[in-house]
């Protein structure tokens, strides 16, 4: 007799036994052999739902209703959770997030390391309001509704959701969301339509120092803005708000690129600056609009203590050349530089190594360079050798072109810093085949309420 399987659009109900990073849901029912990925749910739930996708004895699903909770989730304090998505563990005590992501971060990278290297995950700091960056995008909740100003509603790629209440942003974010909103939507301003490639208004981009309190407002359009009346109505507005940081910087960003990412067309500063300092272990950095600097400054701190305290452990002497790849504004470059010899960052934003290189000299730090390209083209043009590798790549890990030149190094020690675990398990075999082997796996919660975990890997090669 043939096990039963999973039937498409039929509806099931199951308990989730564990949740897949960042938020793949395994969904059992008795019967059917395999499981079936339901997103968005945790662990201990009991759902219903439809099957949207068979895969030999397994399925994909989509959540239809939670019909009983987990036996630790809560109310959720944000009044925007059910719609926004952002924020898929906020109904789990903060202990029950950090439980899962280690978990998840365990499961992903076991078979590549014993079980003595793994660490216990460490905590952020602080978990609410803790973003030092947003990008809000203008549009309508729904066709033909009234301008809105937030975050992309949960599973939509056009709807937007005003978020004025939101919990992870303090309160000038909140209010320099909500006003712009007031202002754009009297200004009766249209919004850039994805489809139509019409429109003006793109996003509000607001940086805002946890240290400093310095605040970075940049205003993102499709063209020119308008009249400059409303330039100067808008700058006036924002410049009157009672907020507990201080506007360093107004900015006005010109888009014309047809897809949803923010790019660089061209920048005015329409008041004060186009950067803001903030400070990380006692080292002062200086942030344009669209540089990378980690999103939680408070553990950040954690994070680049654990890549300090790695490398205190490991044979690393001071005359030494460490690469920092993937540099962004030079922060680990230079919180490394007191123990190398030199320190080399590349980083293909230009921007942000131009910040890197200042950041550098107002920290009185003169063994660092920086070279802004491609690591995959840079390293061919590097005449130093390097003796330790620190690597800090985007979410999509290390282009598989530059991994094989990095490797053709064969330093004593590489330190992998990865944003999505299930990059750096995908990475780890081929340093594994190079002669490596994991001495340490460490997570960091840098996205409390948020399915995101940070990993610090430190690999050795005999």
């Amino acid at each position: 007799m043939n096990e039963p399987v999973w039937k498409k659009g039929e509806r099931y109900e199951g308990t989730v036994t564990e949740v897949w990073f960042p938020n793949k849901g395994i969904v059992r029912v008795d019967g059917i052999g395999g499981h079936c990925v339901v997103k968005n749910t945790l662990p201990g739930q009991k759902v219903a739902f439809s099957i949207s996708k068979r895969r030999s004895a397994n399925a994909e699903g989509r959540l239809l209703e939670v019909i009983e909770r987990a036996p630790e989730e809560m109310e959720s304090d944000c009044v925007h959770f059910a719609d926004c998505g952002g924020c898929m563990y906020r109904t789990l005590p903060y202990e029950c997030q950090l439980a899962l992501k280690e978990k998840q971060v365990h499961e992903l990278l076991k078979d590549y390391a014993d079980e003595s290297c793994f660490c216990p995950i460490l905590a952020s700091p602080v978990t609410e309001g803790y973003r030092n960056k947003m990008e809000f995008s203008f549009g309508d909740g729904y066709k033909g509704g009234p301008l809105e100003l937030g975050l992309h509603k949960r599973g939509s790629f056009y709807d937007i959701l005003s978020v004025p209440s939101c919990r992870i942003v303090d309160e000038d974010f909140r209010t320099i969301l909500s006003e712009s909103l007031d202002f754009f939507r009297a200004q009766q301003i249209p919004f850039y339509h994805k489809i139509r490639h019409e429109g003006v208004l793109r996003h509000l981009l607001v940086r805002k120092a946890a240290k400093t309190g310095e605040i970075l407002i940049d205003l993102v359009t499709n063209g020119p803005l308008g009249t400059g009346s409303v330039v100067h109505d808008y700058v006036n507005l924002l410049t009157g708000l009672r907020l507990s940081g201080k506007i360093v910087g107004i900015l006005h960003t010109q888009n014309d690129a047809l897809s949803d990412t923010i790019r660089d067309d061209g920048t005015e500063i329409l008041l004060g600056r186009d950067h803001f300092y903030e400070e990380l272990l006692g080292l002062k950095f200086r942030i344009t609009p669209f540089s990378f600097f980690q999103t939680n400054s408070f553990s950040a701190e954690v994070l680049y203590d654990t890549v300090r305290e790695m490398i205190s452990r490991t044979d690393m002497i001071n005359n030494g050349v460490i690469f920092d790849l993937y540099s962004g504004t030079g922060t680990i470059a230079q919180l490394l530089a007191p123990v190398a010899k030199k320190v080399i960052g590349v980083e293909i934003v230009e921007e942000a190594v131009m910040a890197a290189k200042e950041n550098a000299e107002l920290n009185g730090l003169h063994n660092c360079e920086f070279i802004a390209g491609d690591v995959l083209k840079v390293l061919d043009e590097i005449e130093n050798k390097p003796d330790m590798i620190v690597l800090d790549p985007p979410r999509d890990g290390i282009h598989p072109k530059a991994l094989p030149k990095i490797l053709t190094y064969q330093v004593p020690q590489i330190i992998y810093i990865s944003c999505k675990p299930t990059s750096l398990a995908r990475d780890l075999p081929s340093f594994l085949d190079a002669g490596y082997r994991v001495k340490e796996i460490r997570p960091i919660d840098q996205f409390p309420a948020t399915g995101h975990v940070e990993t610090v890997c430190l690999l050795t090669r005999e």
